[in-house]
């Protein structure tokens, strides 16, 4: 297991001591201010559960044809194996005080750690153009709802977005880079009510379902089409297999979160409440709304903004979406913002900060015109097992080379050594072992992806991924693990 005495630490007098400019900046340096407790980490998984998106995935598990009891069960099952990772992925990064991708630099060398970096990067900036249209669409049925004259902006549109459209897409851009451009303390402090606002409204909309329809009309046996046991027991692995996938993102780069907890011990708490505590209330919650729209309106909505629109009271269906659009805005932040923030930040230390790395995802999300890709269900399709095929190789290097290779050990100056003599300089600052378990994984996934006989094997190419990379990885860099204990123990002799 990992022992925090085998943690190299910086100096207390100069914590930059010896670090390589290439390879470090304030950002990237090793935290002291590890001071985020378990209600802090707990409301980072609150603001990554508590969106629109999140209520989507759950929902949408009923056109697989389960009922509801199954699909409690897929979401539980799902999100437990998601809690099972995050502290598997949190132990490097708050041992070292670093971010997801100089953690990286233990597996991938010095400079290979930017390929995991921008690969992470890209991914998220898409899903923030994606995640901020969502919540810019939100936006626009507010101010439809009180203004009704404002749909004169709607008649006409530029790149794929009306001019209101464009208009509520600046707004909800604005506000977020707003929140990101304070720091982290104040992204800490966002995402400690976004999550629980969410709920508050989410119970008053269940209530509202409830008191319409009755009990009775709540079914928890609904289902949208008969299957056969094998069938339910295939779409039950598949629902399972699309929890995790939908988690995959924030589960890669939890390290950047992680860094700043206490402890391991508050981490892990914060994980199980944050998961499976908070994901199953917030699951019971959802299938009462959406069971009970099939009563209340003749067939279910998977859709929050629809069903909150349908609320008779204007005044509450306003509080309604702009509480989700709050909570959207939370996940946006943490899932898609902070990670290609130090991701991009990790490629060029001294040229691109925190704040300049997140601009650069803010700034792309924008030139993607996301609303384009996201009104292509086929290539959402795509883009979904895409992400799956990219994040699960580089999750199980991650963790086979901390857990397997290294012993649980972090040397945290080498993860700023530049010159041959660092631990991780591999060659020429890249390892190639590394590189050559990613590139195969990688290609799987996506040949798996794009052939369409193989459809339904590809909701499963995170796992995949993972299993195929850890594999790979594990047998190439065998002779490592059995040198790893010595050169590791006696450099902890020498400190």
């Amino acid at each position: 297991m990992p022992n925090r005495q085998n943690t190299h630490q910086v100096n207390d007098a100069d914590p930059h001591a010896g670090y390589s400019p290439r390879l470090c900046n304030e950002d990237l340096a090793p935290t002291r201010d590890q001071n985020w407790s378990w209600y802090n980490i707990f409301s980072f998984w609150m603001s990554d559960v508590h969106s629109m998106g999140g209520y989507v995935v759950a929902a949408s598990f009923f056109t697989l044809g389960l009922a509801s009891w199954q699909v409690l069960l897929c979401l539980l099952v799902g999100i437990c194996i998601v809690q099972l990772c995050a502290n598997l992925v949190a132990k490097p990064s708050q041992m070292a005080g670093v971010p997801y991708a100089v953690i990286s630099r233990q597996a991938f060398g010095v400079f290979g750690a930017n390929i995991p970096a921008v690969i992470r990067g890209l991914i998220a900036f898409a899903w923030y153009g994606i995640q901020t249209w969502l919540a810019a669409n939100a936006l626009m049925l507010v101010l439809l709802k009180f203004w009704p004259s404002l749909s004169a902006l709607t008649s006409a549109s530029f790149l794929g977005l009306s001019h209101l459209g464009w208009l509520c897409f600046a707004t909800m851009w604005l506000l977020q880079a707003m929140v990101f451009w304070h720091g982290m303390s104040a992204i800490k402090r966002f995402i400690d009510i976004a999550g629980p606002a969410v709920y508050v409204v989410m119970l008053a909309l269940a209530g509202w379902i409830v008191y319409k329809t009755g009990l009775d009309g709540i079914s928890f046996t609904l289902a949208s089409k008969s299957l056969t046991s094998g069938e339910q027991t295939w779409q039950m692995i598949t629902a399972i297999a699309l929890v995790v996938s939908y988690f995959s993102g924030p589960l890669l780069n939890f390290g950047d979160f992680s860094r700043y907890g206490k402890s391991m011990g508050e981490i892990r708490r914060g994980n199980r409440w944050g998961l499976p505590f908070n994901f199953l209330l917030f699951s019971v919650v959802t299938v009462v709304i959406v069971s009970g729209t099939q009563s209340l309106f003749g067939r279910m909505i998977t859709d929050p903004i629809e069903t909150v629109s349908r609320v008779g009271n204007d005044l509450a269906v306003a509080i309604g979406l702009l509480t989700m659009i709050t909570a959207t805005i939370g996940i946006n932040i943490v899932a898609n913002f902070v990670s290609p923030a130090f991701d991009f930040s990790n490629c060029s230390p001294q040229k691109i900060s925190f704040r300049t790395g997140g601009m650069i995802a803010a700034v792309g999300s924008v030139l993607l015109t996301p609303w384009n890709l996201f009104n292509s269900p086929e290539l959402i399709h795509y883009t979904l097992d895409v992400l799956g095929a990219f994040i699960g190789p580089l999750f199980g290097i991650l963790l086979v080379d901390f857990y397997v290779i290294k012993r649980g050990q972090v040397s945290v100056n080498d993860l700023f050594d530049d010159t041959p003599k660092g631990k991780y300089w591999y060659r020429n600052g890249f390892n190639p072992k590394a590189i050559a378990a990613l590139v195969p994984s990688v290609a799987i996934g996506l040949v798996i992806s794009f052939i369409p006989a193989l459809h339904e094997v590809a909701n499963f190419s995170w796992f995949i991924g993972v299993f195929v990379s850890a594999a790979a990885y594990r047998w190439i860099a065998r002779e490592d693990r059995a040198a790893a204990p010595a050169r590791f123990g006696a450099l902890a002799q020498k400190e």
